[in-house]
């Protein structure tokens, strides 16, 4: 018989994820897929996680197995908070962090606690697709901050924010996704000061700012926090360690106000009670024993390569059929088709003759709240090596 319970009425604001049913597609043989936004496990510092994971079993045996406090593992906060002090976040202790269950949950709980069926919340556009799925089940009305090469455009949030009056600002200033942009540090501080200026919250999304190339990004709103003074009232952090260490392990943390933080670990008690301590204890040996900096050389070096080679194919083999800005860290190249020399500029149709030529992207629509620009795509060079990504880039040049 068929399932007739009425479901909740939240639902109708969000539907299945884009980039979910298109990995439906992705079981032909010998494809080349550029639509993930993963990590390579190949690069996972396997012998790492297992003396990790040994030292846990070793010595903390009886709290790693067992149920733990919701605002996370002690000897994790306190590695987690020396880890952001080793990047200029100084002044965040242990107990100013909640770990979370990735820094997807932390988006959850900031829905949970801070939105309720009409509130304004700025994002950017185009944004994280689970943003926009998350803030609308809790009822959000999304408004659209625009973004160039250098992050969101501080002149037109300011102007949205006077607008709106939004409950807050969603920003993944550095090496977003999907727009792979840099925030510039002279817009960072002028987020924060619009932070106080209007009393408005502003989120700070960084599950990639360890990832650059070359120079590194400029300090966090977080870090620079504390040349603005009175931000750091108004600001959230997110971190995660799923793009530098492992995904599986599910680690995240938030800073934020303490009132947020008590909300937010309140509300995590009803939904998973803790993040699994097994993995917490994990994460702690492993940060604990050094091995981060070495990871993080390894994985900046090949992602460099490799974003290097796809800047290179897309110049050399579509031309002036396609527009980006050459990353500066990330996972990921944004894209817009320019429908120069008669070829294609609708991504969607192309991402599906890409599928008949052996390689998959992600078309950018599904990426904005609303007027998506349909001309856009993303394209993940983070799990194929070089030559893959020439070949990929050859048979997406064959179906445009």
């Amino acid at each position: 018989m068929p399932f007739t319970t009425p479901f909740a009425d939240r639902l109708n604001n969000v539907e299945t994820s884009a980039i979910r049913e298109l990995f439906k597609l992705l079981g032909k043989p010998g494809i080349i897929s550029f639509a993930g936004g993963f990590p390579d496990s190949a690069l996972f510092d396997v012998d790492g996680i297992r003396e990790a994971v040994n030292a846990a079993l070793t010595e903390e045996a009886g709290a790693a197995l067992q149920y733990g406090a919701t605002e996370g593992y002690q000897p994790l906060r306190e590695q987690l908070a020396a880890f952001m002090a080793s990047k200029g976040n100084q002044g965040v202790g242990a107990n100013d962090l909640i770990v979370t269950t990735g820094s997807q949950q932390a988006l959850d709980l900031l829905g949970k606690t801070l939105v309720s069926p009409g509130d304004k919340v700025i994002v950017e556009g185009p944004t994280f697709l689970a943003t926009i799925q998350c803030f609308r089940l809790y009822g959000a009305d999304l408004v659209t901050a625009p973004v160039d090469g250098d992050g969101v455009q501080t002149d037109a949030l300011e102007r949205l924010i006077v607008e709106h009056k939004p409950k807050f600002i969603y920003l993944i200033p550095t090496f977003g996704n999907p727009s792979g942009a840099m925030l510039s540090l002279e817009r960072r501080k002028r987020v924060l000061e619009l932070a106080v200026q209007h009393q408005v919250l502003v989120v700070e999304d960084d599950p990639y700012g360890d990832l650059y190339f070359g120079e590194a990004p400029p300090p966090s709103l977080l870090a620079l926090s504390a040349q603005v003074p009175g931000s750091r009232d108004h600001l959230v952090h997110c971190g995660s360690l799923s793009k530098v260490l492992s995904p599986g392990l599910r680690v995240g943390w938030m800073v934020g106000p303490a009132e947020l933080l008590a909300k937010a670990t309140m509300c995590k008690q009803f939904s998973d009670a803790h993040t699994s301590t097994f993995a917490q204890a994990t994460a702690a040996q492993y940060l604990k024993a050094g091995r981060m900096p070495a990871t993080l050389a390894k994985v900046r070096a090949v992602y460099a390569e490799r974003a290097a080679a796809m800047g290179d194919a897309l110049r050399s083999d579509l031309g002036d059929a396609i527009s980006f800005v050459q990353p500066q860290g990330g996972l990921f190249v944004w894209a817009r088709l320019t429908g120069a020399g008669g070829k294609t500029a609708d991504g969607g149709q192309l991402a599906k003759r890409a599928i008949d030529q052996g390689v998959a992207f992600v078309p950018g629509a599904p990426f904005y709240t609303n007027h998506p620009d349909h001309a856009t795509l993303r394209l993940s060079f983070a799990t194929v090596g070089v030559d893959r990504i020439r070949e990929g880039v050859a048979r997406l040049k064959a179906a445009l």
